[in-house]
């Protein structure tokens, strides 16, 4: 039939897409030909899913599989019970979703007493996961915090002694600096090149006499 063709061009459409790592165009790709998420065949919404999972970004599936499983008309298809599961396993609980994961499981009448228990175990699992991983997230950031305090606190006053006087040394030679006749400069530098012709190991010597010479 033409749906059937139409669900085919959009199953190789999807995995064109994908494969060009265009995915984020799929999701409105597909609602051009299909208008609203209700519509969308099943076997095309759970590609969608799979995909989005896979590059990470299960927010994207969000209100199109909720309104999905929503409609009335898809509770009757026999690809529904698996396709919540998947919704379930792949968006939800990836999404920290577990208040509106347990009233779907519950809401769906569609699964058996047995399925909505394994299901209702498997949140609770999922959510005692993403708890200890919070906990632990927040306590290596406040060990990281508390680390970083440390350290700038316990800074040796000898450092800190010697950064404050080099800091008056630089002050003190930038004003000496502004002090020195521009003609006694020249000079000094002439004398300093004869010197260093002469004996270059006196240079340094020489150039401090003759910063911090008095007679300036």
């Amino acid at each position: 039939s033409s749906a059937e063709v139409k669900c085919s061009l959009c199953i190789v459409g999807i995995q064109a897409l994908a494969e060009m790592n265009r995915w984020r165009e799929v999701l409105p790709w597909v609602l051009q030909y299909y208008q609203v998420p209700e519509h969308l065949p099943a076997k095309v919404l759970e590609l969608c899913i799979l995909l989005y999972s896979r590059v990470r970004e299960p927010q994207v599936m969000l209100e199109v599989g909720s309104s999905w499983l929503r409609d009335i008309t898809n509770r009757s298809l026999p690809e529904y019970g698996s396709l919540l599961e998947l919704y379930l396993l792949r968006v939800l609980l990836p999404l920290g979703q577990f208040e509106g994961a347990e009233e779907l499981v519950r809401g769906c009448e569609v699964l058996d007493s047995v399925q909505q228990l394994a299901l209702l175990r498997t949140i609770c699992e999922s959510q005692c996961q993403w708890t200890q991983q919070e906990e632990m997230h927040s306590a290596a950031e406040g060990q990281q915090g508390t680390s970083r305090e440390t350290v700038l606190g316990t800074l040796p006053q000898k450092l800190l002694t010697m950064l404050t006087l080099l800091r008056r040394a630089l002050r003190s030679i930038s004003s000496h600096f502004h002090l020195i006749p521009y003609k006694k400069m020249f000079l000094a530098a002439f004398m300093l090149y004869l010197v260093v012709r002469l004996d270059p190991g006196t240079e340094l010597r020489f150039l401090l006499l003759l910063l911090f010479n008095p007679l300036w």
